[in-house]
Parts: structure tokens; C-alpha cells; sequence
């Protein structure tokens, strides 16, 4: 075996774990919502979305931005057959460039939380502001950190450092609500403590990064070497803005939610409290959006490495198949998850948040599943391309629609608006990407057999659970419980991904093949194969 093959074999085998990694803090980062919103109430989990995506903002553009565009221009240095030296002198000028931006966001966010609470119509979150603005200190740090043992090819220690500092987290927040609930009713109080939690996640992912550190470093004499600071700084900050926008595009629609939402409620008559509710049942269409999209996700970490390698060879079957696979997979699970969550979602509702208010918004909410699998997927093909200028454009076209439409929506309908403004910008984000990449690569995504299957697999699914519902209607009569709730959810959560699993297996709506390349397929490919043979 060739040191090159064995060397590509271990960076998919790091790769891989990366994926398993993101996967689950993902998850965990979506389910850890039920319970704190169960702790808190609906007031206690407006208070924490308020503050969360300016947090959650610095700790993305770090991990999944910086971090990765370190390990970038570190492994094109070693590529180009740069020295150590080299490298360790572009290594300290990003580290310092990092520590002067973080303390600049440090000072923005804790002298300026009162500012920034006061323009939210709500003093009280200034507090919070201030124990969340110590998490951009570890900025620095974890970002150089995590791409230097990237650019190694070293993947188990920047994987296991983000299910620690996650975990590390989620216990913290749970455990540290709990206790403070017991002892005091302050939501705001709560709040603080889930910050705290973030925060703690980091410097416990700097501290076990550190150690893996320790175990690896060989201590040899470094010289400084003199580089071109301007160019390092603007590549760095350029490539850690495009690897990330995607994820922090929906941090920026909640960015906007958190300025607009509360305040425009307040200013169409209603009560203080009662708008604090109306946001915190709004937020609540967060984690299962986040669930929904852990597919689409998965896809675009694990399909597209392959589009970027096939993109730069001129041999084989190129990079096209491997997009037309993306695009087809990502709707296809993006439209089964956000039509599977708009069909229980009054049962899901109660199930998980204790009632079932507003779930007419959250289904309508539900819906970013479907062009939210499509924009991760393809500004993630656009990465491989090294296309970063017009996905930008067209995600911060998407931010400016979204803000636009919740100033005219949200007056005029209420909560229901901002759903509607979120869906406006992302389907504009989506067709846009859509437009550019086929303009990009004359590519036709799928023909018109996908769509008439893939509509008819959603007909069969919405008459499957449909029916179920009226079974279970005549089991269950009058006021549903929560167990009761808990058990429709089940039930037909259950048939409904079977009916649509199986519909789309028998109509081969992706072939065996195809199966093979998207995560955990091959059970997908052995039962489609099941009900396709020739009897």
C-alpha cells in the first residue's frame, strides 16, 4: 500500500469520527432544549433563546470556522513543502489576530449588554449577556488548538473534545437549573446558569485538547520566521466566515427573532408576560428544526469531502453524480422530516413542552426543514468548488428578507409572521443556491420521475398517519394527556416513517447504489432490494 493511499485512508477514517462527533453534539444540542424548557417554563426558555444565538454565534465561527480554516492553510503550507517554522510563525499571528478580536467581542458584549438588553426591550437579560461574553476568551485558544491537530490529519482528539465540552455543557445547565429552581423562581436566574454551563463546555474543551496536547509534543527549538501578516489575516478571516455561514445563518434568523419578536408584540397591545410566552412556545420549534436537519447535516459532512476530491480530477466519473446524490438525498429526507413533524406536531407539542399551544405556528415553523437541508448541502458542494463569495451573498440576501419580513409580518399576524419570514428567507436562499450551482456546473439535479415519486411517498405517508389518527381517536376520547400525547407521538411517528420508508423503497426513488454512499444506507439498500425481488 502506498504512503498516500494510507494516508487518505486515515484522514476518511478521521473524517468519518469528525462526522460521529458533530452528529452528536448536534443532537444532544437539540435535545437538551426538552428538559430545560420543562424546568423553566415557557417565560424560562424565552429568556435563554434571547441570549443564545449571540453565544452560540462565537462558538460556531470558532469550532466549525476558524478552526477548520487553520487546518486549511496549515496543511496547504505543509503541501506546498513549508517549514515548521513556517507554519509556527502563521500559527502565532492568527493566535494573536484571534486573542485581539476576541477581546474586542469580550468588551462589545459585556460593557455593551446593557445596551443590547435595552434594545430587546428587556433590561434583565443584561446579566446574562455578561456571564455568555467569557466564552468569546476562549476563542483564541480552542481555535489553533483544534486546527493544528486537524491540519495533522489528527482527528480523535478535536472529535472527543466536542462531545466533552458539550456533554460538560448539557450536565451543567440541567443539574444547575434544577438545583436553582429548587432555591429560587428567577427565570433570569436560570438563564445565567445555562450560560455558565457554555462556557464551563469550553474551557473543559481547551483543558482536554491541552492534554491530548501534552501527550504528543516533542519540545525542539523554534525560530521566528517573518511572513506577510495582511494576507494570512484575510484568508483566515475570509475562509472561517465562508466554512461556517450556513450554520450561522440560522444563528443570525434567531439574532433577528431575538430583536424584533418580543419587541413588536409588546408594541401591538400585548403583555409583557404574555409576549415572554408567546417567543418562549415560538422557540420551541428550534430543537426539532435542529432534529430534523441532523440528516441533511450528516450528508453534507460525509457526501461532500467526495465532490471536492472528484472535483479536481480529471479521471473517472467526476464530481456530478455525487451532487445530483446530495441534492436528491438531502430533499428527501428534508421533506420526510418537515412533513412527518407538521403531521404529529400538536401530540409532539404536548409530548415534549406539556401543551400543545401554537402549533399551527410550529408546523408552519416545521417547514425550514425542507430548504435548510438544501442550503447546508450546497454551501457545502460550493465549499468543495471553492465558491465562497455568491453563497454568502445569497445567505445574507436571505438575513435582510428575514428581517424585512418580520417587521411587516409580525405586526400584521403576530407569532405566525416570523414563521412565515423565516420560510420566505430560507426558500430565497435555497433557489438561489439552487440557480448557481446549476448555472456552475450545467448539472440537472433530478428528473421529473423523483418529484412525481418522492409526491407520491408524501401522499402515501400524509394518508398512513392521517388514518391512524382517526383510529386512535375513537381509543382516545376527550382531553388528551401528556401519556396519551406521548403515545400518539409514538405511534405515528412510527408509521408514518415506515409508510414513507417503504414507499420510497419500492418506487427505487435512489437506487441500491446510491444508498450505499449516504451514512447507515446499506440497511435501506438490503430492504429495497427485499421488496423489489422477483417473486
Amino acid at each position: 500500500m502506498t504512503s498516500q493511499s494510507f494516508g487518505m485512508k486515515n484522514y476518511m477514517k478521521g473524517a468519518l469520527l469528525l462526522t460521529v462527533a458533530a452528529l452528536i453534539v448536534k443532537i444532544l444540542s437539540a435535545v437538551y432544549r426538552v428538559p430545560y424548557q420543562n424546568l423553566v417554563g415557557d417565560q424560562g426558555f424565552y429568556v435563554y433563546q434571547q441570549v443564545y444565538p449571540f453565544i452560540s454565534f462565537f462558538v460556531v465561527w470558532t469550532s466549525s470556522g476558524f478552526a477548520v480554516a487553520i487546518s486549511k492553510m496549515l496543511a496547504d503550507i505543509e503541501g506546498h513543502g513549508g517549514t515548521s517554522e513556517y507554519k509556527n510563525s502563521v500559527s502565532r499571528v492568527i493566535f494573536y489576530y484571534l486573542t485581539v478580536l476576541s477581546l474586542l467581542f469580550f468588551s462589545l458584549l459585556f460593557f455593551g449588554a446593557q445596551p443590547l438588553a435595552n434594545l430587546m426591550e428587556d433590561p434583565q437579560l443584561a446579566g446574562l449577556l455578561k456571564v455568555g461574553s467569557f466564552i468569546t476568551l476562549c476563542m483564541p485558544l480552542l481555535a489553533i488548538l483544534k486546527g493544528n491537530f486537524q491540519a495533522k490529519s489528527n482527528m480523535q482528539p478535536v472529535a472527543y473534545a466536542q462531545v466533552f465540552e458539550q456533554t460538560i455543557r448539557v450536565s451543567i445547565i440541567l443539574i444547575g437549573t434544577i438545583i436553582l429552581i429548587q432555591y429560587t423562581q428567577s427565570v433570569y436566574s436560570a438563564g445565567k446558569i445555562a450560560m455558565l454551563g457554555t462556557v464551563i463546555g469550553e474551557v473543559a474543551g481547551i483543558v482536554l485538547l491541552l492534554y491530548f496536547l501534552k501527550r504528543s509534543y516533542t519540545p525542539s527549538r523554534q525560530t521566528a520566521i517573518k511572513v506577510k501578516i495582511w494576507p494570512i489575516l484575510k484568508e483566515v478571516t475570509l475562509y472561517s466566515i465562508a466554512i461556517s455561514m450556513s450554520a450561522l445563518l440560522l444563528l443570525c434568523f434567531q439574532l433577528v427573532d431575538s430583536f424584533t419578536i418580543y419587541k413588536m408584540l409588546i408594541q401591538s397591545g400585548m403583555a409583557s408576560i404574555q409576549a415572554m410566552e408567546v417567543k418562549g412556545i415560538y422557540d420551541r420549534g428550534q430543537p426539532l428544526v435542529q432534529l430534523g436537519i441532523v440528516i441533511a447535516t450528516s450528508l453534507s459532512l460525509a457526501i461532500v469531502p467526495l465532490v471536492a476530491l472528484k472535483a479536481h480530477k480529471s479521471d473517472g466519473r467526476g464530481e456530478k453524480p455525487f451532487i445530483q446524490l446530495t441534492y436528491r438525498s438531502s430533499l428527501l429526507f428534508g421533506v420526510a422530516s418537515a412533513l412527518g413533524l407538521i403531521l404529529v406536531m400538536p401530540y409532539i407539542n404536548q409530548m415534549l413542552f406539556m401543551t400543545d399551544a401554537y402549533s399551527e405556528v410550529l408546523k408552519l415553523y416545521s417547514f425550514q426543514i425542507v430548504p435548510l437541508s438544501i442550503i447546508l448541502t450546497f454551501t457545502a458542494i460550493l465549499q468543495g468548488y471553492s465558491k465562497l463569495k455568491v453563497p454568502a451573498i445569497c445567505l445574507g440576501m436571505g438575513i435582510i428578507l428575514k428581517y424585512i419580513g418580520n417587521a411587516y409580518f409580525v405586526p400584521k399576524l403576530g407569532i405566525l409572521g416570523a414563521a412565515m419570514a423565516s420560510n420566505i428567507g430560507l426558500i430565497f436562499t435555497a433557489i438561489a443556491l439552487i440557480i448557481y450551482l446549476k448555472k456552475l456546473t450545467s448539472i440537472r439535479f433530478a428528473d421529473f420521475q423523483f418529484y412525481k415519486k418522492l409526491a407520491l411517498a408524501c401522499i402515501i405517508m400524509v394518508v398512513v398517519v392521517n388514518s391512524t389518527i382517526f383510529g386512535l381517536n375513537w381509543v382516545f376520547t376527550g382531553t388528551l394527556s401528556r401519556v396519551d400525547a406521548l403515545i400518539y407521538s409514538v405511534l405515528l411517528v412510527g408509521v408514518g416513517a415506515f409508510s414513507f420508508i417503504t414507499a420510497v423503497a419500492k418506487m427505487r426513488v435512489l437506487t441500491e447504489k446510491d444508498w450505499f454512499l449516504i451514512p447507515l444506507g446499506r440497511r435501506m439498500a438490503a430492504y429495497q432490494l427485499l421488496l423489489n425481488r422477483k417473486k
